[in-house]
């Protein structure tokens, strides 16, 4: 009978996501209730991934070659009214969002969603009331327009990209088999259940079940780049009995199976279903799945049955944004767009009131003043009071928004173009994958990083063993002048296997040692790793690193995995090949972490092998299994040398024994609800009284550069903690090779945290409950001792999050507390839903700004929970990189991402958003001092177009500039003085204080801008007689005097000059004149007379020396406070950027003298769950969902420093 075994993912007490795969975009906010705080919900009608598949889920029938099977009424579905349609969608798809008659109205709609544009809008409307109308309604259309069009036009290209792509693919074909035989057919015609056939290089056009295949035992190779990045192959394989019973065409035409299986989800790591055929029940799951984005290699053809079609395919259920991250910029940004909201609506309610007795005193009386309106002096504050709304609007600023999604764009390209974060072993260059964040990059305080791969790279070299409690054999290539060992007696040899004991390989070549053969014919039998065979070399396809290194180590020393089949395996020992009956396979997972095979020998004999972590092999060894301690003795050594370890042992099994277990697997495996948890409790059942054989050790080297950057990061104040599924020993190592752990740091480990949080909480409850109640003192530190801390611990309560009570959350406030008082914080045997719990604890209680770095699916939750999550594109594939916000090669370019990128951003940012502030302030608040003189009737103080152009053309450029380009200290000194980080973790540049500085800096330069030209024409005459002291002139003076002060201002306000900011600030200025010479042309005013009034103004007023002598006064008394305030300011209390500037000009720098270190490194045991369950069923596949016993990651080469 067919023994296939269903992999188990991780369920149980951790919950469906722990091997965390990335695709499901709600996952983390379904299963992180700790990390929700004020993030957006998932939207309601998004999947959600099934947390266990109860028989009422297996809702989705589909039959063989049967289209009108799914046509009938109990399939239909109600869309609208009476209206149904079938449930089962087409297999055409659509991603574009427009189409050619819904393009402007969505985009709109869409748009105005935004308050600042509803905001533009509301304006607009108020302009066009010719009661309130102050400005005409162009002043606002036209700025609102290039907005709004800009925006929509970036929308289009995109859709219109999106549209051409779904018709190519919508338009690819394929064979189906109708009316009996095979016809070419369009993706878009295919249905659920259809049998299709493919060839070699195509891609699976749905998600499809694999039937028969032209490779023995229906494998079918798949490639899955578009699903997780991944390029290796995987293997899928179909059922034994329809690989029997359907090759040929006429056999596929007759094929009338019913499939019940769960409905359509976005699990990318799961499916389960049941096939009835010829009233026989098959179990079917994930490995005999083919899906859609998939491409088939190394397969000449096979045939499927169409299961999910069009929107229900997986990889289409994926398609959803990610959760939506914003910095603390733009919520800050946020609320002083309110502010200003708030101060607009006091002014104008100031203003509108004072005309309203303005008018009773003064307006009413005044023959000359008479309008012929009948309307009494609170009506007309009243309308006055929504003129000067639109008057003061530019208050908020309508391009703010645009500007900011402008310079975010630009720093994205700087890190994307970035040469020295490029990766030229890889030919990876660094990617900002999304271009919201940039400036929060330069306010992290807490990374949290993963340890396999991220730090390390995830390279595998087996190094030590201990067989039978005996001498722990050595692979060092330092120790001794040693010749490594000469392979050339073993053809099947891997030539780049490195081994420096020749002591050992001779003791397994004599063949004396019963314990040394068994040891390595277990490594070469109880694995999931597939093998092919290119032009005569054996190539191995791991799903771990580490298991492709213990089954290379095996193949060195005689013992050669060669071929397997659904149920044999054959290896050559020594000098000759044995097949065994491979009865089940019982494969890893981060709950079990261990895998077990059981065997039947040529001779009869059943025997179970199993591998895996100590912890968890302890536990079940037999009483009197022998070499407990040495081999334990032997682990703590390899733990202490960084290396990962794993044990091995075995167990013999009666057939009686082995019959009754099988009974009850077969009916696991049949288990549609709880299939996991059941084939889990089956698997505790035979995996007992083991007998230990030994262990094995092998190391994972770090990555170059790792020490220098965590100490530069730690010098920067950045607290780094690492997550990892490791031992405590190996963990603890690593951080003393990488730096994170010093010598002169006090270690503090578990079983002291929970003394000190236990002590804790007794003075709490020992507290009178009035004090508690009372505003909580601050609470006194944990460590009192001086000196620095550093914090250990393996797993633990704290980490599980929970919907608790206030009282509840208070351990874990504690725990938060404690260790953000320590340097760094090491967390051991953590699931990937753990690590995610603990970056959302630190984000609850501490309100940081949060890092997550890290390189594999099991990291997936914890990048999505920070608010940046960095992917690490190593040798695990792409899921982490494919939910981070920004992804790069090595560990090392973290420092240049924060340190140079994010601090410029940051600094960029603060530094526009105070200036733009203020030229908006100086501008808009001239119209406030001459309502003091216009009688408050929201008459403005510039000219029309002048208002309309003051933010679109003369001054927007050398601001968006200064975003993009500017930078206080280059980027070589940016890396040697972290502490320049500091204000951007301290939010120092911009905040409310810095709003009001730049409110009153505003404030006053138009109230200078105002008064001096106001006194200055108050009583005088020009050259020739006239007096140039009428309105135009004035708004003339005031507007140039605005224009030269702003662009001034931003040049005193610029630290790094390039020809382009040069440019701008010039450019400004003359444009300025350009256009204003135009439009008080003569000429222009024939044509459009009511819309061109200053005519010749310009010319008049500019003709004036006085007046020049006014615009040249106005600016120098704007400018000169700023002037000396930034002298006192850099020689009384220089920022320590001013420091180090003064430094950089004074001399050149010498380069870092580095401390001289060699290092190895490594870890415990890279787990990402096999290939089991489809080898044993004929299935193949390589999975990359990888186990937090020890998590797999990352690739970096071993490391000297000079």
């Amino acid at each position: 009978a067919k023994m296939s075994r269903r992999r188990t993912d991780s369920q149980g007490s951790l919950g469906p996501d722990d091997e965390a795969m990335p695709y499901s975009d709600d996952e983390t906010d379904d299963e992180l209730a700790v990390s929700s705080e004020g993030e957006p919900e998932a939207p309601p009608g998004a999947p959600h991934p099934p947390v266990e598949t109860r028989p009422s889920d297996m809702g989705w029938k589909v039959k063989a070659n049967d289209r009108a099977y799914h046509q009938l009424p109990e399939f239909q579905k109600k869309v609208f009214l009476c209206i149904k349609k079938s449930r089962y969608s087409g297999n055409a798809i659509k991603t574009y969002k427009y189409n050619a008659f819904t393009f402007l109205p969505l985009n709109l709609y869409e748009q105005l969603k935004r308050a600042a544009n509803l905001y533009f809008l509301a304006l607009l409307i108020l302009q066009i009331i010719p009661e309130i109308s102050t400005l005409p309604w162009y002043t606002t259309l036209i700025p609102l327009v290039v907005v709004l069009g800009v925006t929509a036009i970036k929308d289009l290209v995109d859709d219109l990209a999106r549209h051409r792509m779904d018709k190519e693919i919508n338009n690819r074909k394929s064979e189906v088999l109708l009316n009996g035989r095979f016809q070419e057919a369009k993706w878009r015609d295919i249905q659920v259940g259809d049998v299709v056939r493919m060839k070699k290089n195509d891609f699976i056009p749905a998600d499809i079940l694999l039937l028969s295949s032209s490779n023995p035992n229906s494998l079918c190779y798949v490639e899955t780049a578009e699903l997780d990045g991944e390029t290796n192959l995987k293997f899928k394989m179909g059922l034994r009995v329809t690989d029997e019973r359907l090759q040929e065409e006429r056999q596929l035409a007759e094929f009338n199976a019913l499939i019940e299986c769960e409905e359509p989800n976005n699990r990318l790591d799961k499916f389960l279903g049941m096939m009835l055929w010829n009233r026989e029940q098959y179990p079917l799951e994930l490995d005999n799945m083919l899906l859609r984005g998939c491409k088939v290699r190394n397969t000449e053809e096979c045939h499927g049955l169409v299961i999910f079609a069009g929107a229900d395919t997986k990889i289409m259920r994926n398609g959803g944004k990610t959760r939506f991250k914003r910095t603390k910029i733009d919520e800050l940004m946020n609320y002083m767009v309110y502010t200003i909201f708030a101060l607009l609506l006091l002014v104008a309610a100031g203003l509108a009131i004072g005309h309203t007795y303005w008018y009773e005193d003064i307006g009413s009386k005044a023959w000359y003043l008479y309008d012929g309106k009948d309307q009494d002096a609170s009506y007309r504050g009243f309308l006055s009071f929504w003129g000067y709304i639109i008057v003061l609007n530019t208050m908020v600023p309508i391009s703010l928004y645009v500007s900011v999604e402008v310079i975010r764009l630009g720093q994205s390209k700087f890190i994307n173009w970035d040469l020295q974060m490029y990766f030229a072993e890889k030919d990876t260059p660094a990617k900002a994958r999304t271009t919201t964040l940039n400036e929060q990059l330069g306010q992290i305080e807490y990374i949290f990083s993963d340890k396999t791969g991220t730090l390390t790279q995830n390279i595998m070299a087996f190094k030590k063993c201990t067989i039978a409690g005996r001498k722990k054999w050595i692979n060092e290539p330092f120790s001794a002048p040693r010749q490594p060992v000469d392979w050339s007696w073993n053809r099947y040899a891997d030539k780049k296997f490195q081994f420096m004991d020749n002591y050992l390989v001779a003791h397994v070549r004599s063949k004396k040692d019963r314990d040394a053969m068994e040891f390595f014919k277990l490594l070469s039998l109880c694995h999931t790793v597939m093998v092919e065979n290119k032009d005569g070399e054996l190539v191995y396809q791991a799903a771990s690193p580490d298991e492709g290194a213990l089954v290379t180590a095996a193949r060195n020393f005689g013992f050669v995995f060669l071929s397997r089949t659904q149920d044999t395996i054959t290896i050559r020992e020594m000098d000759q090949e044995t097949t065994y009956e491979m009865l089940a396979l019982l494969d890893f997972n981060s709950d079990r972490k261990r895998m077990s095979i059981i065997l039947k020998f040529p001779d009869g004999r059943i025997r179970l092998y199993c591998k895996g972590a100590d912890t968890v092999i302890y536990e079940r060894l037999a009483p009197n299994s022998r070499h407990k301690e040495t081999t334990q003795t032997a682990l703590d050594v390899f733990a202490n040398e960084t290396l990962r370890t794993l044990c091995l042992c075995y167990k013999d099994i009666s057939a009686q024994e082995y019959e009754a277990w099988s009974r009850k697997h077969k009916d696991a495996q049949l288990t549609l609800s709880n299939r996991d948890a059941a084939l889990d409790r089956v698997y505790e059942q035979i995996e007992n009284n083991l007998m230990l054989i030994g262990a094995t050790a092998i190391e994972d080297k770090l990555q170059d550069g790792v020490p220098e950057t965590i100490a530069k990061l730690a010098k920067a104040d950045i607290k780094i903690w690492v997550l990892t599924g490791d031992k405590k020993e190996t963990a603890e190592n690593i951080g003393y090779s990488c730096s994170l752990l010093t010598d002169d740091m006090q270690i503090h480990y578990g079983e002291d945290v929970n003394e000190k949080l236990s002590i804790r909480q007794a003075n709490r409850r020992n507290e009178p409950q009035t004090v508690y109640r009372r505003k909580k003192k601050p609470a006194e530190p944990f460590f009192t001792q001086p000196g620095k801390n550093a914090l250990i611990i393996t797993g633990g309560c704290w980490l599980h999050d929970g919907k608790r009570s206030e009282m509840n959350s208070l351990p874990q406030i504690d725990f938060v507390d404690m260790a953000c008082e320590c340097e760094a914080v090491i967390c051991c045997r953590v699931t990937p839903k753990q690590k995610a719990n603990v970056v959302s604890l630190v984000k609850k209680y501490k309100k940081a700004v949060t890092l997550s770095i890290g390189d594999g699916a099991n990291d997936v939750n914890m990048i999505k929970t920070a608010d940046i999550g960095v992917g690490i594109s190593g040798q695990e594939g792409m899921q982490a990189v494919m939910s981070s916000d920004y992804a790069f090669a090595q560990f090392r370019y973290l420092q240049r991402l924060l340190l140079v990128h994010g601090r410029w951003s940051y600094i960029r940012m603060c530094k526009f958003l105070r200036f733009f502030f203020f030229k908006n302030f100086a501008f808009t608040l001239v119209h406030f001092w001459y309502s003091f003189f216009s009688g408050y009737s929201s008459q403005v103080a510039y000219e029309d177009w002048f208002i309309t152009l003051y933010n679109l053309c003369y001054s927007s450029l050398p601001v968006l500039l200064v975003g993009l380009l500017d930078q206080d200290v280059n980027d070589r000194l940016s890396l040697k003085f972290p502490k320049l980080y500091l204000p951007g973790q301290q939010g120092t540049l911009f905040n409310y204080k810095n709003f009001f500085i730049s409110l009153f800096h505003g404030i006053f330069v138009s109230l200078i801008i105002f008064f001096i030209p106001y006194g200055a024409f108050l009583q005088t005459m020009g050259q020739d007689g006239e007096a140039p002291s009428d309105y135009q002139s004035f708004a003339v003076v005031t507007a140039s005097s605005l224009i030269f002060t702003v662009n001034l201002q931003i040049s005193l306000d610029t630290s790094y000059w390039t020809f382009v900011n040069c440019f701008a600030v010039l450019g400004s200025i003359a444009i300025y004149f350009g256009i204003m010479f135009d439009i008080h042309s003569a000429g222009i005013h024939v044509i459009f007379p009511s819309i061109f009034t200053f005519t010749g103004a310009a010319s008049n007023a500019l003709r004036q020396p006085y007046l020049w002598l006014t615009i040249i006064l106005t600016v120098g008394i704007s400018l000169l406070p700023v002037i000396c305030i930034q002298f006192l300011h850099k020689t009384i209390w220089p920022s320590v950027g001013d420091k180090v500037r003064h430094l950089g000009k004074k001399k050149q720098p010498s380069a870092f003298q580095r401390g001289r270190r060699s290092r190895r490194s490594a870890y415990a045991f890279s787990h990402s769950r096999g290939y089991a369950d489809l080898i044993s069923s004929g299935r193949s596949i390589r999975r990359l969902i990888f186990s937090e016993f020890v998590p797999a990651h990352h690739h970096w080469s071993h490391f000297v420093v000079q």
